[in-house]
């Protein structure tokens, strides 16, 4: 390049970079100024990777991806190209990946599905079929083939917004040639909701690149938000409105074999045989009804155990698919800590000795979920238990009803009514409404989203009903969130009635009244490894008008990024507890702490993550300081090492040493967790996962064989053993343990996909 050609270059490029920076500067509104147009295809298109149907050469280009990570104001360094068309049944994306480095390797977790961090390769649509900004749906390849879906909610601004457990029928192929990679996919409009009659939805696609640690978005995205925001969607235009694509109605009809033998009561082998089925019937093309006759969820991948040294309760996320699509609608309303609706409580008891999750039966139940136009969305869940002797639960009947309306461009206003009503007065009673066992919730949640992002927040007010008629069964609060490039603050308050009862809920803490803030400054480096750094500031201050401050904590802390994906981040922090019941901190069953105690204590926190692009990466936490009246160093995280393409073996652990004075106790808490992920193909897996807790004196392993013989219909082999361990130590000082048989299993499961 001559030299007066360089410097037009680099005017120009000077120049684009300047206006992004304005663009940004009026609050993302450029994001609707610029289009992508889709056309009917002429011809048929094979999904193969390659680019050689006509079609594609005279479909509209998404090209000049922006940098979101490390940057924001300039072009990406691996540039992709994206075309898209479509048919009666299908819309169809093919994207052609640079990969100018010299290496030119990639990288992925193993062939499973689902995979996601930021140390992979892949290219994702972001889909917004009903130009909302709001609710949408991913769809994600990586040069192996390897596909990801998602569910987003509430516009992707939050990290709880994004759900990769959903799954659905969707075609996708890549290939790897010189210089690129290409993927090319083919997704049904009967897999996503869209609404009939709109010329325009909204869309946007990433792309990571492991090489350069880069991520880099179509529409840019300023890099203090989540890549998935909807916000700065830009517009797909088609070429005529769509309409519903006719029939669709899917049923996933399933049949299982097994055995379970309980070695504790030493009774016979109890053995399984069971059929069911779920269904999914399109009333329209943004309203879909789920049906479900006796679910088993079998197959779904054990709680990952963890050491528990809290006073209340331990949170495990939903991952049975049944319960994923339009969550939202259900799960969504109140805060962290303070949900009406949790849908583990529906089906799932815990074993409180073992740490294991235990099914209660389900007869069966529907869910209809959806659009009703482009400002309203509704849900009505109902699902029948089945009474469960072990656990001394009768038969219970669950109803659950949302309605959501949306206000301004992408906030909106929600009501939740839930109602939880035992269907027997005893266990082996008969089977009638039981008017004297219920219970219920009314419920009102205003969520904020503006334009641009900046502002996200909610506002709850929920009250609980039951048999009782208490006073103070409310709870209230919400939380403000300002980001920019350079400030991160929020503000969070909620007061919860002693009395508020949402048996379908969850809610660690009751008779609070809290408040919170956090506040980050950001620095952006123009030159080095580091990405960004800060300092910040938070407290939390929880108390009631009985005993007065219950627990406060202050924290002084500093985060660092870097460029190559790894991080850190220190807090220093004064805390204070009130014990207002006796409490063991040790964990052990040792003596407890009198209530009516106070402490202070001194604590450092920190965590690390190393670039997870590597072969072997880790991810470390950690704290040590003051514990009530004693000292406590705590360090856990995972050690995973990955053999690219065809799985990794991890290790997750958790060590916890505890001294306290005489007479309590001192403890030497150990969770360890093996973990190994073999992916023969993109269709058959297997995962061994051991756990190990002297906490709860138990190990545990599960294996389980996955083949997906056709897409979303596969065939599970899922073997459990369970064991009573006690630990000793030999004259020479050597630790060992034993382990005794409490409950083995066995399950083959068959479930296959049928769309009529």
């Amino acid at each position: 390049m001559c030299p007066a050609n360089f410097e037009v270059y680099h005017h120009t490029i000077v120049a684009i970079r300047i206006l992004f920076v304005i663009l940004l500067a009026v609050q993302g509104y450029s994001a609707l100024t610029q289009q992508i147009f889709i056309k009917k295809a002429k011809g048929s298109i094979e999904i193969d990777g390659v680019m050689d149907e006509p079609d594609w050469l005279e479909a509209a280009v998404a090209n000049k991806f922006m940098q979101f990570f490390p940057s924001d104001t300039s072009l990406a360094v691996s540039q992709t190209e994206v075309r898209m068309t479509y048919d009666d049944r299908f819309i169809y994306i093919i994207a052609r990946m640079e990969n100018l480095a010299t290496s030119r390797q990639y990288i992925t977790p193993s062939l499973r599905r689902d995979f996601r961090g930021e140390g992979n390769d892949g290219i994702t649509v972001v889909l917004d079929p009903f130009s909302d900004r709001t609710n949408g749906f991913m769809f994600g390849v990586n040069p192996f083939g390897v596909q990801r879906e998602g569910l987003i909610a509430n516009g992707g601004s939050r990290p709880t917004d994004l759900s990769l457990i959903w799954d659905n029928k969707w075609y996708s192929e890549a290939k790897i040639y010189d210089g690129y990679w290409i993927a090319e996919m083919a997704i049904p409009f009967k897999s996503i909701r869209f609404k009939e009659g709109l010329s325009t939805w909204n869309i946007n696609f990433y792309r990571i690149d492991s090489e350069h640690a880069e991520r880099s978005t179509w529409s840019p995205i300023p890099r203090n938000f989540d890549i998935v925001t909807m916000a700065f969607n830009r517009q797909l235009v088609w070429d005529e409105p769509l309409t519903k694509t006719g029939t669709n109605i899917s049923v996933i009809p399933y049949t299982l074999i097994g055995g379970t033998k309980n070695f504790t009561e030493g009774t016979p082998t109890d053995t399984q045989q069971e059929i069911g089925f779920d269904a999914k019937v399109a009333i329209s093309s943004a309203m879909n009804l789920d049906l479900t006759v006796n679910p088993d969820f079998s197959q779904v991948e054990v709680d990952a155990q963890v050491t528990n040294l809290d006073r209340f309760e331990i949170f495990f996320p939903e991952q049975r698919q049944f319960f994923l699509e339009n969550a939202d609608l259900f799960a969504d309303f109140g805060v962290e800590g303070t949900r009406p609706f949790f849908s583990r409580r529906i089906g799932v008891v815990r074993d409180e000795a073992t740490g294991q999750n235990l099914q209660n039966p389900i007869y069966g139940g529907f869910r209809l979920s959806g659009k009703i136009d482009n400002n309203w969305r509704a849900g009505i869940m109902d699902i029948q238990t089945v009474e469960d002797n072990q656990v001394n639960v009768p038969s219970t009947n669950f109803l659950v009803a949302s309605l959501q309306r949306k206000v301004f461009t992408r906030s909106n206003i929600g009501m939740i009514l839930i109602n939880k009503q035992a269907f027997q007065d005893s266990i082996n009673g008969e089977f009638t409404t039981s008017p004297k066992k219920y219970n219920r919730l009314l419920g009102i949640d205003y969520n904020l989203a503006s334009k641009n992002n900046v502002w996200n927040g909610k506002l709850f007010y929920h009250r609980s009903f039951d048999q009782n008629k208490l006073d103070s069964t409310f709870a209230y609060g919400g939380f403000i969130n300002y980001s920019t490039l350079t400030w991160s603050i929020n503000l969070f308050t909620r007061n919860v009635g002693a009395n508020y009862n949402p048996e379908v809920g969850f809610v660690r803490r009751k008779d609070i009244q809290q408040v919170a803030y956090t506040q980050w400054y950001n620095i952006y480096p123009k030159s080095g490894g580091i990405q960004s750094h800060g300092p910040g500031f938070d407290f939390d201050i929880l108390g009631n008008q009985v005993y007065g401050l219950l627990d406060w904590d202050v924290n002084l802390m500093y985060r660092v990024r870097y460029k190559n994906t790894a991080n850190w981040n220190i807090r220093l922090r004064r805390e204070y507890t009130y014990l207002f019941n006796d409490f063991d901190p040790s964990g052990t069953n040792g003596i407890k702490l009198p209530a009516g105690t106070d402490y202070y204590q001194d604590v450092i926190v920190g965590n690390f993550n190393s670039d997870a692009r590597k072969v072997f990466f880790t991810n470390l936490s950690g704290r040590v300081g003051e514990y009530f009246n004693g000292h406590r160093f705590n360090i856990s995280g995972s050690a995973t090492y990955r053999y690219i393409p065809w799985g990794f073996a991890s290790l997750n652990f958790s060590y916890n040493r505890i001294r306290l004075p005489e007479p309590y106790s001192d403890a030497d808490l150990l969770l360890i967790g093996p973990r190994i992920d073999l992916t023969f193909t993109r269709s058959l897996f297997f995962t061994t996962f051991i756990q190990y807790n002297n906490q709860i004196n138990n190990l545990n392993i599960n294996s389980r064989l996955q083949w997906r013989f056709k897409p979303v219909s596969d065939i599970f082999l899922v073997y459990t053993d369970n064991y009573v361990t006690e630990t000793f130590t030999d004259t020479d000082g050597r630790y060992f343990v034993k382990g005794d048989p409490r409950l083995r299993g066995v399950v083959l499961k068959i479930s296959y996909w049928l769309n009529i």
